[in-house]
């Protein structure tokens, strides 16, 4: 008897010893969490209304245990906000944060819980500003975690198994959500309400993620990560850049205020290919001439606004955004002013990003 009892007791040890490698052998992936619906709750199941950011990282993890299935997880928390309230002091601690994490051995990969209203302003920030080869991916929900059928937790368990695969590393910062792998630079949000709010415009996914088994079908072809050249380190502020957006007759009010109240920079949300009215364009030309940089995007979802298209920006000195969309192009706005303020130097930084 005795002897069958040592021989379990051996097994056993064994047993645990084998669980034990096997667990040692999964990539180590960290959760930034900063709130958002995500971390939501709401006093019913059915209710339309509730509040942002009211879970704890730990929480988000405890509510996914089949993550120990993928990787090993630990968390931190950088910030509990409704995104609606993102910053950049908050970009700069979570761009910190990263980047001493890529150069740390703690972990092998990030994922960043956030919001979804400005998701995608983080996610291209992130994108230009973080540098290393592990790989970085945001994750939201358009349901908070109360909600009957809550889209949070299983988009939680697809970052963190794109985070640790391998195949991830080299595609810049990535946003996985309701099965989709999306690129930062692309992704945008298209629907107040739907789980299936976010949409690739133009060039599509990256990939997919299904119950963590990914598929990839793309990388990025602009500039990014390592290939950047912009740097936040050290810095505690961002030049102040403002989106102001036109309609029909609209006035210059708007553009000389945002001057008079310090702007460095102003982004113009167009209509069409950037357009805007007559007495919009001449407070354009004053901005321009106090030294503001003017970056011409559109309001339109999809397409590209061309240079000297239908507005002649080498005569007013105006830059134009390409494809990216007004709020993307104000981050490629606020740290291109970090280095210059020439408009043609900008114009290329709208170019190679």
């Amino acid at each position: 008897m005795q002897r069958i009892i040592l021989l379990m007791a051996l097994m056993s040890a064994a047993c645990f010893c084998a669980a034990a490698d096997h667990d040692a052998e999964k990539p180590v992936v960290t959760i930034l969490a900063t709130g958002g619906t995500i971390a939501g709750s709401a006093e019913s199941e059915t209710q339309a209304g509730y509040t942002s950011a009211q879970l704890g990282v730990d929480t988000l993890i405890g509510a996914v245990p089949q993550l120990k299935t993928i990787a090993r997880v630990s968390g931190e928390q950088i910030a509990n906000i409704g995104s609606q309230d993102m910053s950049d002091k908050i970009w700069l601690q979570l761009a910190k944060r990263i980047n001493e994490l890529q150069e740390s051995d703690e972990t092998d990969a990030i994922v960043v819980t956030h919001g979804t209203d400005t998701l995608e302003e983080t996610a291209y920030f992130l994108h230009l500003t973080v540098r290393g080869n592990k790989t970085v991916v945001l994750t939201a929900a358009m349901r908070p975690s109360t909600a009957l059928s809550a889209d949070g937790p299983l988009n939680v368990f697809n970052a963190v198994a794109v985070a640790a695969d391998p195949r991830s590393q080299g595609r810049g910062v990535l946003v996985v959500v309701n099965d989709d792998i999306h690129g930062a630079r692309a992704i945008t949000k298209t629907s107040t309400t739907d789980v299936q709010t976010f949409v690739s415009v133009e060039v599509g996914l990256i990939g997919v993620s299904l119950y963590g088994d990914n598929r990839y079908f793309r990388k990025p072809f602009r500039n990014f990560g390592e290939s950047s050249e912009f740097s936040v380190k050290g810095l505690q502020e961002l030049p102040r850049v403002d989106v102001i957006y036109m309609h029909a007759d609209m006035s210059a009010d708007l553009i000389d205020a945002a001057v008079a109240a310090g702007a460095k920079g102003i982004v113009i949300a167009g209509v069409g290919n950037g357009n805007m009215t007559n007495q919009a364009l001449q407070a354009v030309s004053r901005a321009i001439e106090k030294g503001v940089v003017v970056v011409r995007a559109s309001r339109v979802t999809g397409g590209s606004v061309g240079r000297n298209v239908e507005v002649n920006d080498d005569e007013y000195g105006t830059v134009a955004a390409g494809d990216l969309n007004p709020a993307k192009a104000r981050i490629v706005l606020k740290l291109a002013l970090l280095e210059t303020s020439d408009a043609d130097d900008i114009q290329q930084a709208f170019d190679k990003y």
